[in-house]
């Protein structure tokens, strides 16, 4: 089978408050998708965290979103293009982007498909708490932007996204938890 060329990524724990805004906005870009019918081009995947066997979920893909929640994030969102981390990677129960795109240059001998972070700020991540106030009003900001995103499916779309959106646009490896 043939992986579909885009996969989106969302990390969260949905028990721990504002950790839950990845997985809430995954399931909003799926019912969009649905809607427009579009969705052969698009995977998407949700889990806890970030593990080194998420690297084969890359291979063959075009382009990686990964979302996520951050604490230390410009309100309401950053998104940025991640590279591969400098460190190597050993042993780990919990990656960062950038470290899974070294497991994969790792493991595949290969570049990883272009990757970017739609990373949306939370304020409060207390086990048992629903999400706050505050941080479902960025997750709406960051539901408005990733729409853009989901219109236009190419590197050159996105970082073209990243100049001209509201949020906090940057370019760095790494992520923002």
């Amino acid at each position: 089978m043939i992986p579909a060329p885009v996969l989106i990524f969302a990390i969260g724990n949905e028990s721990r408050g504002d950790d839950a805004l990845g997985p809430l906005l995954l399931r909003q870009l799926d019912d969009r998708l649905k809607e427009t019918g579009n969705t052969e081009d698009f995977e998407l995947i949700e889990d806890f965290q970030l593990q080194i066997e998420h690297a084969m979920d890359m291979k063959g893909r075009r382009l990686v979103l990964f979302i996520d929640a951050g604490m230390d994030t410009p309100a309401p969102y950053s998104f940025y293009r991640t590279q591969t981390g400098e460190e190597a990677v050993l042993y780990s129960h919990a990656l960062a982007p950038d470290a899974l795109l070294k497991v994969y240059q790792q493991f595949y001998q290969a570049s990883p498909p272009d990757c970017f972070v739609l990373c949306v700020k939370g304020e409060s991540f207390e086990l048992g708490e629903p999400p706050s106030p505050e941080a479902l009003t960025n997750l709406a900001a960051a539901l408005n932007f990733s729409r853009h995103l989901l219109l236009e499916p190419q590197a050159a779309a996105w970082d073209s996204q990243r100049t001209q959106q509201g949020g906090t646009i940057r370019s760095v490896q790494g992520s923002d938890n």
